[in-house]
């Protein structure tokens, strides 16, 4: 496996660990007239969410890669920046966890073709699930938030 691969792969792990994180941190903190809708709806992307860091780093190792396994390192490697840890209105955190989805969406797109230059169809295919299922949350959660 070649260096650029592990690297990408790494960092989206990275991403989507501190984005679980995030989740959780919403779910716990969010408030408002949405709060029992969107407590729920965190609680499941964070699940989705648990399954992809698992199945990120696992194909990794299938590949001869390493993944990253310490909160430093993850942090270090995340695109995705940490929640505040603060009340927040529901109205107020769905955009950013749009705006997340996005950016994973991005780092997964980023993968996917460092893959295919490398010839690998495994991860490649494992991107293709991620996006898709980082899509639909971008779809949904934008359907949301319209007036």
């Amino acid at each position: 496996m070649k260096n650029e691969l592990n690297v990408s792969m790494n960092e989206l792990l990275s991403s989507l660990e501190v984005f679980y994180h995030k989740l959780q941190s919403y779910h716990w903190y969010v408030k408002g007239h949405a709060f029992f809708t969107v407590h729920a709806q965190l609680e499941s992307y964070y699940d989705e969410v648990s399954e992809e860091i698992d199945e990120v780093a696992e194909t990794l190792l299938m590949i001869g890669g390493a993944p990253v396994s310490t909160l430093k390192e993850f942090l270090e490697l995340s695109k995705v920046s940490e929640a505040e840890g603060v009340y927040i209105k529901a109205d107020d955190l769905l955009p950013k966890v749009r705006d997340d989805y996005a950016l994973l969406e991005k780092l997964a797109e980023g993968v996917k073709s460092t893959a295919e230059e490398e010839g690998n169809a495994l991860v490649s295919a494992k991107m293709d699930d991620l996006i898709e299922s980082f899509s639909k949350a971008i779809w949904m959660i934008s359907q949301s938030l319209m007036a």
